[in-house]
């Protein structure tokens, strides 16, 4: 987990077909308020959109109506709910949110994570230097030296990441254009990883997108992991109650 604060909620997340055919359940709000507690959860893991305890444990029915506070029997009804129209996929038996990154600034949680990886890991190894020097003889330092010291540390940390994170925007691939109407972007890295997952048809899914935006014009942050996103939504998607076709991307929440 990775210190995330906030989530994007669209606000106009009730006027969605799907959201306003879940209203309408006999236990609908229960449903609804459901799906924005695992909307918070997905954002408290951090993690592209996958909810789990731990990436060992994931969450069983039960353990989230412990966590949701409700009744076994709703949670089931709404995880099953939410299945059928595509808003969640099961994937190794972690719930994962279809359209997680259409509606995140996936970027900006992907930098929070790392941040808060590199800010641990930079935390133990001065903690074992500190230790090591204290082993060696250091150990009667006063009480004020060490909480000082503890507190440049932490300084050091911030500024250590701060640079870190500069470097890594000064260093950032440009993106090129890509697709018939020259409005995919991608870097050349973005591009080998293209080819190395999807080496049958790499340039038609380019070409996919990049039709879509223009007839739809719609635009998306990181075109990379929409044609991830895409690819795993082409597997056959099953059929509303109504016998509605859920293919279509704009119907996806």
């Amino acid at each position: 987990m990775a210190d995330v604060k906030w989530i994007k909620i669209a606000v106009d997340m009730f006027d969605n077909r799907k959201i306003k055919q879940i209203g309408s359940m006999p236990e609908g709000d229960s449903l609804l308020l459901m799906w924005v507690q695992l909307l918070c959860l997905a954002g408290n893991v951090n993690d592209g959109g996958f909810i789990y305890l731990t990436k060992e444990i994931p969450y069983t029915d039960e353990m989230l109506a412990t966590q949701f506070n409700k009744p076994i029997s709703t949670v089931r009804l709404a995880l099953k709910t939410f299945e059928q129209f595509g808003m969640i996929e099961i994937i190794n038996n972690m719930i994962f949110l279809s359209s997680w990154e259409k509606y995140q600034s996936t970027d900006r949680l992907t930098e929070i994570r790392e941040q808060t990886r590199a800010r641990v890991a930079k935390h133990r190894e001065k903690q074992k230097l500190l230790a090591a020097g204290q082993l060696d003889g250091e150990s009667n330092v006063t009480c004020n030296v060490t909480v000082t010291q503890g507190n440049a540390l932490e300084e050091d940390i911030d500024k250590d990441i701060d640079k870190d994170k500069n470097k890594s925007i000064s260093k950032k691939s440009p993106r090129h254009k890509h697709g018939e109407y020259q409005n995919v972007l991608l870097s050349d890295d973005d591009l080998e990883k293209l080819k190395a997952e999807f080496p049958a048809d790499w340039d038609q899914r380019i070409q996919r997108l990049s039709e879509y935006m223009a007839s739809s014009g719609k635009s998306y942050k990181n075109h990379l992991a929409t044609i991830r996103n895409w690819a795993r939504r082409d597997k056959p998607a099953a059929k509303s109650a109504g016998g509605e076709d859920m293919t279509d991307l704009d119907k996806y929440f």
